[in-house]
């Protein structure tokens, strides 16, 4: 049988860029070779599209903090409207071998915000993962609490702020309305980048300044006291939902340096020890927040479980991490589905929604 060819997407110009090395490493270990040729395309903190080899596409691949993108001196370009090869080596100028499908894992800004998607979309290329709109919606705070709101589900009182709007924010109008301690989050990031807790004013102020640094619109957001329960997501049309799982952070919340460098900064219970009845309920909950923000292929859901068991959405993640402490595939793995065998379906759920997408009319008159 034909092998598929596969592009995996991965590096970028976001504050996640690291994560996302991390991510494409787990992936290009354990994909099916016999099944897949991969294709590797890294790109670099300016943005530059790198063709890379598996022997060599990482420097400093065993270490978190040290992890970075091997710049090759083979760089790639594409071009919107060819059928095939709408890729091009462009120090050979010679197209690649047809991409099959993309498996995008650039995490945050430019890759998880619909940007990506909508360019797979004008080439014409299946991708694994959530599509333009659902990815943009997901990844702005803003937007999605108030989808999620629309929808009936519950999330966490916020107050949103745009650049223009810095001077405006006062402290103790924030703490009347939200209480004390708060969180302070850039709206369009993800991994917990540029977050911070804030308990006094000078905390609060310097969490300001941080948010800003990575975002023109910020989300300062009550803290809610409860559980944090994760579940994956997996599917188009039928989504299904994993068993959950139970984040149990060590260092006062669940940090980007627990999620992905420091392996002991949080505890990560799978499954989270709920009873039937509260599992069920979570698992029904993520399918909700799943399909009202219009997401297919893949999601990480993130709830608060509050004392009396009502569940607070926290975030959405569209392209939730694969390193080898991330939540989504350890959730797949104990709800029956490996690491190998979930690379395939969402591969499989690129395919199919692609397959949908063509067979809708681009014109009035053909």
């Amino acid at each position: 049988m034909k092998k598929i060819t596969v592009g995996i997407v991965f590096g970028g110009k976001s504050a996640e860029h690291e994560v996302s090395l991390q991510s494409a490493k787990n992936i290009v270990e354990a994909i099916d070779q016999e099944k897949y040729n991969v294709v590797l395309l890294g790109v670099d903190k300016k943005g530059k599209w790198h063709l890379n080899h598996q022997d060599s596409y990482l420097l400093n691949a065993t270490d978190p903090k040290a992890i970075a993108l091997h710049h090759s001196n083979q760089h790639v370009a594409v071009i919107p409207g060819e059928s095939a090869a709408q890729v091009i080596n462009v120090t050979t100028n010679q197209p690649l071998a047809q991409l099959d499908v993309i498996f995008p894992v650039v995490h945050g800004t430019l890759g998880e915000d619909g940007s990506l998607q909508g360019l797979l979309r004008i080439l014409n290329l299946p991708f694994v993962g959530v599509d333009l709109l659902g990815s943009a919606v997901s990844m702005d705070k803003d937007f999605a609490k108030r989808i999620l709101s629309g929808a009936g589900l519950s999330v966490a009182k916020g107050l949103v702020y745009k650049e223009h709007q810095q001077s405006e924010i006062d402290f103790n109008e924030i703490k009347n309305k939200l209480g004390l301690p708060v969180f302070i989050k850039p709206v369009n990031q993800g991994s917990s980048v540029g977050v911070t807790k804030a308990n006094t004013k000078a905390e609060f102020d310097l969490g300001i300044n941080e948010a800003f640094l990575y975002d023109d619109k910020i989300l300062i957001e009550e803290a809610i006291v409860g559980r944090e329960i994760e579940c994956a997501v997996l599917g188009n049309q039928k989504p299904i939902a994993s068993l959950p799982g139970e984040v149990l952070p060590q260092d006062g919340f669940y940090s980007y340096e627990s999620k992905y460098i420091n392996e002991t900064g949080a505890i990560l219970s799978a499954p989270a020890q709920l009873s039937d009845q509260q599992t069920e309920k979570v698992r029904e909950e993520a399918l909700r927040v799943f399909k009202a923000l219009d997401c297919e292929g893949m999601a990480r859901v993130d709830f608060f479980m509050k004392e009396d068991d009502q569940l607070i959405v926290n975030e959405v993640n569209t392209i939730p991490g694969f390193t080898k402490i991330s939540m989504y595939p350890k959730l797949w793995g104990i709800t029956g589905i490996d690491y190998p065998a979930l690379i395939d379906r969402l591969i499989e759920l690129a395919f199919e929604r692609h397959r949908r997408k063509q067979q809708l009319k681009s014109a009035v008159f053909e």
